[in-house]
């Protein structure tokens, strides 16, 4: 006799004991309320061979830098106009990071000499607009206040011509993303704006006319081999940039002095790469949007406030629920109480199956994260249960190179109730704060059902 048993294991440590062979298999019901249109998206004809062109039109990207220029250049932003992480929101119910940051972003361009000056500018609103950075073609870290003064990365999927953007990285700590707005802040945004971008942009150009411009995928894949999960460990991802752009740089003719001051600053700043990491997933997965039928996520991002996901067949419909405060490791005398609930669009890497997906390549990000490292190699393998498909590109040394996760299932979340990993930053709630700790977080479980009933409407 040989027996199969699902759900709690009374019953299979019984027959076990009694010495009869047995195969427990890892089921639980699916969300509360799912059964029905489970039934129904499961029936959809065209949701296998949706979600086969969603996954070979996201694998199919490469990303590439092609340029470095301000916001106001390549997406238009004019004075006044900010865009900004995660779903949309208004300033009343903005967070205190994103209002911190925004708080900082009108003191950078000018609108107001003193940053706490602008709160009455958000509250009338009148000379001010905010926009998801999504909308735009863009992702930002944590905060993600985008101004037009900013200087934005530029990549390029060099096949279709489609772009993607994300601002320059400031470091840890006391950061503009993170809500601070001291003048410290300001002074290293205005050198950014002044040194940093303009070298960049000379470095870029000169590496495209050269040797050709950087594939930000290719880096992506050796950086997982080398320990980095493209989300809060990109330690060799960085070095890899800097080597890449380094020679360019030098032969631009620039002031010694400056060129110094951007290597130091790049070469000292482990998680400058994650602005490259973040527009190249971003840049995968838009092209997999809009895919009728598809029940894949296409982005996951937090604005402080609310948490929400885009699913490839509901077109650009947000699906909302309250963002999660994140369970992981504080910075000197925080705790709990000081942190703000997730924030940033950097969720775009889980997205695309790497950070918290990956985190089985990056071991040694549980001293950051927390957890352990068979924790981390548990969430690997776990993020397959919810996924299309595996991404050739991206393997895991340790795992026997096999693919990392990709292509988040709508379905299969619903199902088994396993909610994406998302490695994260935490940002203090109060504006001003900065940077308080680091940890693991899930998406609201009720954002998934949400998008599933939304994909049964719209089923033949």
């Amino acid at each position: 006799m040989s027996v199969v048993t699902t759900g709690v294991d009374l019953l299979a440590d019984a027959i076990a004991a009694q010495a009869v062979d047995v195969t427990r298999v890892d089921w639980r019901p699916p969300m509360p309320g799912t059964e029905s249109d489970l039934a129904t998206v499961a029936l959809d004809p065209r949701r296998s061979a949706a979600n086969t062109l969603a996954v070979t039109a996201m694998l199919g990207v490469t990303a590439h830098l092609v340029d470095v220029a301000p916001a106001s250049e390549v997406l238009g932003l004019q004075r006044g106009e900010f865009l900004h992480a995660g779903p949309p929101i208004e300033w009343a119910r903005a967070s205190g990071p994103m209002r911190g940051g925004l708080m900082a972003g009108a003191a950078l361009e000018g609108l107001v000499d003193d940053p706490e000056d602008a709160v009455a500018l958000f509250e009338d609103g009148k000379s001010v607009s905010l926009e998801p950075c999504h909308h735009r073609g863009t992702v930002g870290p944590m905060a993600g206040v985008v101004t037009p003064s900013m200087w934005m990365f530029v990549l390029e999927d060099r096949a279709t011509g489609r772009r993607t953007h994300c601002s320059l990285n400031e470091g840890l700590g006391k950061v503009l993303r993170y809500g601070a707005y001291s003048p410290d802040v300001l002074k290293r945004l205005r050198w950014m704006g002044d040194v940093l971008g303009p070298a960049l942009r000379a470095a870029v150009r000169g590496t495209v006319d050269t040797s050709g411009p950087v594939d930000v995928t290719g880096i992506l894949t050796q950086m997982l081999q080398m320990g980095d999960e493209a989300h809060n460990r990109n330690r060799a991802g960085t070095l890899m940039l800097l080597r890449d752009l380094s020679p360019a740089l030098a032969l631009a003719g620039l002031d010694p002095q400056d060129v110094a001051q951007v290597l130091r600053f790049v070469g000292g700043n482990d998680h400058f790469f994650l602005n490259l990491a973040m527009p190249a997933c971003k840049l995968a997965l838009d092209a997999a949007r809009d895919i009728p039928g598809s029940t894949m996520v296409v982005a996951m991002a937090r604005n402080g406030t609310d948490f929400g996901i885009q699913v490839s067949g509901t077109g650009d419909e947000w699906f909302t629920g309250p963002a999660q405060v994140a369970d992981g490791l504080y910075l000197g005398d925080y705790g709990p109480d000081d942190a703000n609930p997730d924030i940033g669009d950097s969720a775009i890497t889980e997205t695309a199956g790497i950070g918290g997906f990956a985190m089985a390549t990056a071991p040694a990000i549980v001293r950051l994260v927390g957890g352990s490292v068979p924790d981390a190699l548990a969430t690997t393998r776990r993020m397959h249960e919810i996924t299309l498909a595996e991404n050739p590109r991206w393997s895991v040394p340790v795992l026997e190179f096999q693919g990392t996760p990709t292509g988040i299932d709508v379905t299969r979340v619903c199902r088994t109730g396993i909610l994406p990993q998302i490695n994260t930053g935490m940002a203090g709630k109060v504006a001003g704060v900065g940077q308080v700790g680091a940890g693991l977080v899930t998406p609201p479980a009720e954002i998934f059902p949400q998008a599933l009933a939304r994909l049964a409407e719209l089923a033949p």
